[in-house]
């Protein structure tokens, strides 16, 4: 081990092995989405005294054990995906009721959120024994720190977690369909062999601005506001716009302003009039935008039928 990684391992246990670590628990440790620097000193010193490691794909998590000097043989290390999780799980339990302390990682971030996990957490409450969190990189809070999508609002503020929408073209357009109303900022992932048929589906969102972040952390990083409907020439703008793991921000619907007036306008022609024509005529009456009133009368339309 050299001494950059010797010292990095004592400062991880000079800041960390102050707290108990109790056997028989499972650790879900975050790791890095890209830059290998975004790991916590915690999460180097529950990594070095796991016995056990369960992981996505043994190979990707042996190299990013050696990169910290960490050193791991095969039988410490446990693959648990998508595919076997729930066999796997059992193993996992099998080696917690031993009093191994078992580090969950996926391939990269938060496990649980969008990567496998959560059926191994479930599994190991349910035979009474600890999942125990450590916190650090994920993707999705990465980008909502610099989109500055999230308004804070009590009627629409926070976020809604989507993650990947479904990859047949009718399923995925009824899906956006359903989004085109929710007031809340909404976070979707995205690969790169497919980020090119999601633009070209959220372009029915028109104007309404979408963060699109790629390749998070890493030196080719890049975070961009677009309409939803610009999406797919600015992708096309250059070659590497559509490389990298991405993720999909369309931020909260514009509500018009309460000035009692416009939204007055609004709630009574829609008592009597269809929808579009109730908003063309508000927009012409009052000068409030014709969009902004369309996104709100589709608002009170969804939260009426809720």
């Amino acid at each position: 081990m050299s001494a950059s990684f010797a010292s990095a391992l004592d400062a991880a246990r000079d800041a960390a092995a102050a707290q108990h670590y109790p056997q028989g628990a499972l650790y879900v440790v975050a790791t890095p989405i890209g830059n290998l620097a975004d790991i916590t000193l915690r999460a180097l010193h529950v990594l070095q005294m796991a016995d056990t490691v369960a992981c996505e794909d043994t190979r990707h998590t042996q190299s990013l054990l050696r990169a910290y000097g960490i050193d791991k043989n095969t039988s410490q290390l446990l693959a648990v995906h998508q595919h076997n999780e729930a066999e796997a799980a059992q193993n996992v339990v099998q080696r917690l009721q031993q009093g191994q302390r078992v580090a969950y990682v996926s391939d990269a971030g938060t496990p649980g959120v969008s990567d496998p996990g959560a059926r191994l957490v479930a599994a190991v409450q349910a035979a009474g024994l600890r999942a125990l969190p450590l916190p650090g990189a994920s993707s999705i809070t990465t980008a909502l720190s610099v989109a500055g999508a999230v308004a804070h609002s009590a009627e629409h503020g926070g976020f809604v977690f989507v993650g990947f929408l479904p990859v047949k073209n009718a399923e995925r357009a009824s899906t956006i369909a359903q989004l085109a109303s929710e007031p809340r900022c909404v976070v979707l992932l995205e690969a790169p062999h497919r980020i090119g048929e999601l633009a070209q589906a959220l372009a029915v969102l028109g104007e309404r601005p979408v963060t699109l972040a790629r390749e998070l952390t890493k030196q080719f990083e890049e975070v961009v506001t677009q309409p939803a409907q610009a999406l797919t020439a600015w992708l096309e703008g250059a070659p590497q716009r559509s490389r990298g793991e991405f993720v999909v921000l369309l931020h909260p619907v514009p509500v018009a302003a309460d000035d009692g007036e416009s939204l007055r306008v609004l709630r009574l022609l829609l008592a009597e009039l269809p929808l579009k024509t109730a908003v063309r005529l508000a927009a012409e009456i009052t000068g409030t935008s014709r969009n902004v009133l369309y996104d709100t009368a589709l608002t009170w339309k969804k939260s009426e039928e809720g």
